[in-house]
């Protein structure tokens, strides 16, 4: 029996789009959405990082991450600094930490009641065969995806 692959990646794409709405309605309690929740996380994980090298790892283009980063400032949750020659650096407020972390005590159980229906050894094997498919990016962010070198044949 051949896989129905246009039907796999539909799964894929509806089981993310499920993620999204899910973890977007709890995170309104603590009064960010998931995009902002997306983007403090990637300010803390690359502390220092550009616009640009946030927009990559957020999946967003440099004007949408830029838009974002504007808004986050507004609210006293992330600061922009200048860095070298017109490179704008960003950093977490106390504000922008105590968002994340409320995001993060949420994000637990949101994310334990949709993975429910996998048990544990499913849970890992997801996460193994999503590993395989990605191959090594699975484990690089889309910064360093953007760093290398394209491929020449």
């Amino acid at each position: 029996m051949t896989t129905d692959l246009e039907a796999l990646g539909q799964a894929i794409k509806r089981a993310q789009h499920r993620n999204h709405r899910t973890m977007d309605a709890a995170l309104r309690e603590v009064g960010i959405s998931l995009v902002q929740w997306d983007a403090l996380r990637a300010v803390a994980r690359l502390p220092g990082a550009s616009g640009h090298e946030l927009a990559l790892a957020t999946f967003q283009s440099d004007q949408a991450f830029g838009t974002l980063a504007t808004r986050l400032v507004e609210r006293g949750l992330i600061t922009r600094s200048a860095g070298r020659g017109r490179r704008l650096e960003h950093a977490l407020t106390e504000a922008g930490r105590a968002a994340l972390a409320d995001g993060r005590r949420l994000s637990v159980g949101v994310l334990q009641d949709l993975f429910a229906p996998l048990g544990e050894e499913q849970r890992n094997d997801l996460l193994r065969l999503l590993q395989d498919l990605l191959g090594g990016d699975a484990r690089r962010s889309p910064v360093e995806d953007a760093q290398e070198p394209p491929c020449r044949s």
